[in-house]
């Protein structure tokens, strides 16, 4: 690992939710910069926010030290508060029912465990920087989902 922090900003967007989606990562290291984005025509906006931090962890060729900033509290807290228990359960929620989105979870988990991440949550659509320009690329990814580039 280096001492060099990575900035990343995760967003997820959707248009109809749900509907065309999109998600969108900028990712800050040492003065460069790197904007990733992807879309899906069917999808929700949880899945965007989730395949959002997949992408940008996966995107990293080697174990880093993270700050991850997401605006997307079920992401954050699923990662830092509820997985644990998920996985002890058999990948069931407190009232015992599937967890939603497991595969993207488990995508998650995995990506996550590469890095050492510190967890940032940011108000959307507030003025941070990292989470407009996130947001844009999300939106990009949504319009092309949609078939519209």
């Amino acid at each position: 690992m280096t001492d060099d922090i990575i900035e990343i900003w995760t967003d997820g967007a959707c248009s109809g939710n749900p509907g065309p989606g999109g998600w969108g990562a900028l990712i800050r290291w040492n003065g460069h910069e790197k904007e990733l984005y992807g879309g899906d025509p069917a999808t929700t906006n949880n899945r965007m926010e989730m395949m959002a931090v997949v992408e940008a962890l996966n995107a990293l060729k080697r174990p880093s030290k993270i700050t991850l900033h997401v605006d997307s509290t079920y992401v954050k807290d699923g990662l830092t508060k509820w997985i644990k228990g998920w996985k002890r359960n058999g990948w069931k929620t407190a009232s015992k029912q599937p967890v939603k989105n497991q595969e993207l979870w488990m995508a998650m988990d995995e990506a996550c465990k590469r890095h050492d991440i510190t967890w940032k949550w940011v108000k959307g659509h507030n003025g941070d920087e990292g989470n407009e320009r996130a947001d844009a690329l999300a939106r990009l990814g949504t319009e092309e989902a949609r078939g519209r580039k």
